[in-house]
């Protein structure tokens, strides 16, 4: 259990994004498994599903911005031909 203890410490501290969705999991599964009589778990699970969320909500947001990237070039574009 200390094996996994460090490693959830040690994806903590890798770098911030992994911090903020490893930490948020971490205490929502902590409590989840402390229900199940399963903390430690719990939070292990909850972190790397917390990390994996926050991964995917930056790449949500990166994708949104590209778009409105290329849609605020078209409409450029489109003010330049008629205009």
């Amino acid at each position: 259990m200390r094996f996994a203890l460090i490693a959830v410490i040690a994806l903590a501290l890798a770098s911030p994004a992994h911090a903020i969705g490893c930490f948020t999991g971490a205490v929502a599964g902590g409590i989840a498994g402390h229900v199940a009589h399963h903390s430690v778990l719990g939070a292990i699970g909850g972190c790397i599903a917390g990390h994996e969320y926050n991964k995917h909500l930056k790449r949500q947001e990166e994708l949104q911005k590209e778009i409105n990237q290329q849609q605020w070039e078209q409409q450029k574009q489109q003010q330049q031909t008629s205009g």
